[in-house]
């Protein structure tokens, strides 16, 4: 609430009756004095406005602020301490004319009165924000801040069209995030200017000649943060009514997180920065990009995972390899079946997650071209499976077969067959010693194409 004068003056007679009332017969020392006339002051003049003119500003490695407030006929010294001075985005400079929220207060060491600053602005300022409340009440009375109305942002958004100026910091912001979060987006920029006479006309043709054209998904309308009179064209009833009317969602991404404008109410969404108006307009593809990164990632461990599950069991099925001609052949007829199966159930695997993923690109019009890269990686993918699972095939059979050589070459039968037999006596033990045999016993000798029986004639026996 101001204070009024006659308040002042109000308070000043009764402080100082007070302190008639409470010092009378006393004689004052000069540091009593200058004590009670402090606390008179903080009394009677707490938290006034004054406005004036900057002179001899001084800003302190303590990062206190000094400087005297002047007029055509007088000068008071004034004080903003850090932590005050700190709320601002701004520094005063000589000359420039202020109104000061503040307390008056006595330095009591050197007995002279100051002004100790609790925050400041420009002279008109109130004006200005007096005029921003007029046309926030007048609007919303209008219906142009209803929740009920707010356009939602498309999904999937192919092209992102940036209104502000082309040469801000909040431009290259809004790129780089785009560009980072979606390599696969449109950036239409509609240059114009965000501050100064001409920028809330500039802004509204941006916006309209946007929507005749017809050539964006969503809008960024955004600038860098700054005083009320920077940002003072997006405070505006034509830009209001020009973002109300477009076709388009908007986004209203103007300052800082702290600077609320006419445009933030208006528009479908309201960023905090420039930056985050990229992200919040990007946030779909991300997901899109994740989805397909999901299922590629899930095939990877499935076909992965089938390799070395066929892998162990071939390893065991060669461990418990004998010698039977039946046993390789059945494992011949195994490893063609299941080779078979695991061609189908790949080629399953393959085509459900490449529906899946044609199926993302159906319902997704925007990343094209990142979703014919994936199905290439998938394509390639299951090319190279299969000739790997050839090839292992391929080794395996070679190994058994090199095995079944092996074998044959240790049947007795292959043994015969190069001029050995095998004897026998009539309790079909083989007769491997002539101790075994005696004169006149019989005996059966083996060939590899018959047998022959004997009777023992004769022994000899060598030591």
């Amino acid at each position: 609430m101001n204070t009024t004068i006659n308040d002042i003056h109000s308070k000043l007679n009764n402080s100082i009756k007070k302190q008639e009332d409470l010092e009378k017969n006393k004689i004052l020392s000069v540091s009593e004095l200058n004590r009670l006339v402090k606390n008179i002051l903080h009394t009677t003049f707490s938290f006034v406005w004054i406005k004036g003119e900057v002179s001899g500003f001084s800003s302190y490695s303590s990062g206190h602020w000094y400087f005297k407030l002047k007029d055509k006929e007088a000068q008071v010294d004034c004080v903003m301490f850090a932590r005050k001075n700190q709320q601002l985005q701004w520094q005063p400079k000589n000359g420039d004319s202020l109104e000061l929220q503040c307390q008056v207060s006595l330095y009591e060491a050197n007995g002279k009165y100051q002004l100790i600053v609790e925050t400041m602005q420009k002279s008109g300022l109130g004006e200005l924000f007096e005029k921003y409340l007029q046309l926030k009440n007048k609007l919303e009375q209008e219906g142009l801040f209803s929740e009920a109305i707010k356009k939602p942002l498309p999904r999937f958004p192919q092209t992102i069209g940036v209104i502000t100026s082309p040469d801000g910091a909040a431009l290259r912001d809004v790129i780089s995030t785009l560009l980072r979060r979606n390599k696969s987006v449109s950036i239409i920029v509609y240059p114009t200017l965000v501050q100064g006479i001409s920028a809330a006309n500039e802004i509204c043709s941006a916006i309209t000649n946007a929507n005749e054209r017809q050539e964006v998904d969503a809008l960024i309308v955004c600038r860098g943060g700054g005083s009320i009179e920077d940002l003072w064209s997006f405070n505006t009833d034509s830009v209001a009514y020009a973002i109300f009317n477009s076709t388009i969602p908007v986004i209203s991404a103007v300052g800082h997180e702290t600077d609320f404008t006419i445009a933030d109410f208006v528009a479908d969404i309201r960023a905090p920065t420039p930056t985050a108006a990229a992200e919040i307009v990007s946030e779909g593809s991300n997901e899109i990009l994740s989805t397909i990164n999901v299922y590629l990632n899930s095939m990877s461990r499935v076909l992965t995972g089938k390799i070395e599950q066929t892998q162990l069991k071939l390893n065991f099925l060669e461990r418990r390899l004998t010698s039977p001609k039946q046993r390789i052949a059945s494992q011949k007829d195994f490893l063609a079946s299941y080779r078979k199966r695991m061609q189908l159930n790949i080629s399953s695997k393959v085509e459900a997650y490449k529906n899946k993923v044609n199926h993302a690109a159906i319902q997704l019009p925007s990343p094209k071209q990142i979703i014919q890269e994936k199905n290439h990686q998938v394509i390639l993918l299951n090319k190279r499976l299969g000739v790997n699972i050839k090839s292992q095939i391929n080794t395996y059979t070679t190994k058994m077969t090199s095995i079944k050589k092996s074998l044959l070459m240790l049947n007795p039968k292959s043994i015969l067959s190069r001029g050995y037999s095998i004897v026998t006596g009539i309790d079909e033990k083989i007769l491997r010693d002539t101790k075994n045999i005696s004169v006149d016993d019989n005996i059966v000798i083996t060939f590899h194409n018959g047998y022959a029986k004997a009777t023992i004639t004769e022994k000899n026996s060598k030591n």
